[in-house]
């Protein structure tokens, strides 16, 4: 049946587009709410970012300014080139305080590493109180490391110290901690230790806590011991974060400043003076040496970044990170 001429097409008395050619509806209400919900976020952080930037990212990079300056009052500043870095590479006091500042450090994060992988484990297992003892492990990390430095300082006191106080309770021996340097340095470590070594542990702990228990109770039945159990499988797995321990913890260690000043004031004889006390003094001390400071500051950027970035490369070749 032929349709009649004369009536006209369903097309064109509805007049519908062509659909290939129809124009997308304009969507400008949902534009503006993506575009919100993208700047959203920055403009929360955007306070925060600004006190950062103003108080820590510009006086960094102003450091390697002044670094380029010498000052003996504070006031006036004299261009030197790079007449600070000689002055501290011909330096023995530098030298002398880099090389404590390294031997803290090497010990801070050997033994932070072993300890807090250890205090991890133990945590780790289910036993009555374990959310307490956690608790009590990550309680020094929350004090004041002036307050810590002070007590600490009390303890170890030669003449009424509390350990001396028992040693002598007990007819042992009392050492006088904190005058003797090679004493004193150790009394640093452990002091650094008992304070960090907390916050280390819950990173341990949450790595612990990330691996397969299922894991384990394989190797079980295959008969493996517990030392096999952990040479083999936990610390292989707990690489990547016993390798964020080590980063951290070095970072922590070149840092070290207010409880050892606040416990040992660098002594004695500057046997505990480490490269940021160093700093403080040649930039707060009479004269003000702010570009030898500085320098000095530059220097500690450089050996910590250098560490860090062995250290990562180290750890992603062995497949860590």
């Amino acid at each position: 049946m032929q349709a009649d001429p004369a009536l006209p097409s369903v097309e064109g008395a509805l007049d519908l587009p062509s659909v290939q050619g129809a124009p997308a509806p304009a969507q400008p209400r949902r534009r503006f709410r993506l575009t919100q919900q993208k700047v959203a976020p920055y403009l929360f952080v955007l306070p925060n970012m600004l006190v950062f930037g103003l108080f820590t990212i510009y006086p960094a990079l102003n450091m390697f300014n002044m670094a380029l300056y010498d000052s003996r009052n504070g006031r006036t500043f004299r261009w030197v080139g790079a007449g600070n870095f000689t002055e501290i590479a011909t330096d023995g006091e530098f030298a002398r305080v880099l090389g404590q500042t390294i031997i803290f450090t090497t010990g801070f994060v050997g033994l932070t590493v072993v300890f807090s992988t250890l205090f991890a484990m133990l945590l780790n297992d289910n036993f009555p109180g374990r959310t307490f003892f956690r608790a009590v492990v990550f309680l020094p990390s929350l004090l004041s490391a002036v307050v810590i430095g002070l007590l600490w300082g009390w303890m170890f006191d030669r003449s009424n110290g509390l350990i001396n106080t028992v040693f002598g309770a007990f007819g042992l021996p009392q050492p006088g901690w904190l005058v003797d340097g090679g004493l004193a340095m150790g009394v640093i470590i452990f002091v650094g230790l008992w304070m960090h070594t907390g916050f280390y542990t819950l990173i341990m702990l949450a790595g612990l806590q990330g691996i397969d228990p299922n894991v384990h109770e394989a190797a079980k039945v295959d008969g493996a011991t517990s030392w096999q159990r952990f040479t083999k499988i936990t610390w292989p797995l707990l690489a990547p974060t016993t390798l964020v321990v080590v980063i951290l913890s070095t970072i922590s260690g070149f840092q070290s400043f207010d409880f050892i000043w606040t416990l040992t004031g660098g002594g004695p004889v500057g046997s505990t003076t480490l490269i940021v006390q160093y700093i403080y003094e040649k930039g707060f001390s009479t004269p003000s040496r702010y570009g030898l400071a500085a320098a000095g500051g530059v220097v500690l950027f450089a050996m910590v970044f250098v560490l860090t970035t062995i250290n990562f490369a180290y750890g992603r070749r062995k497949g860590a990170a």
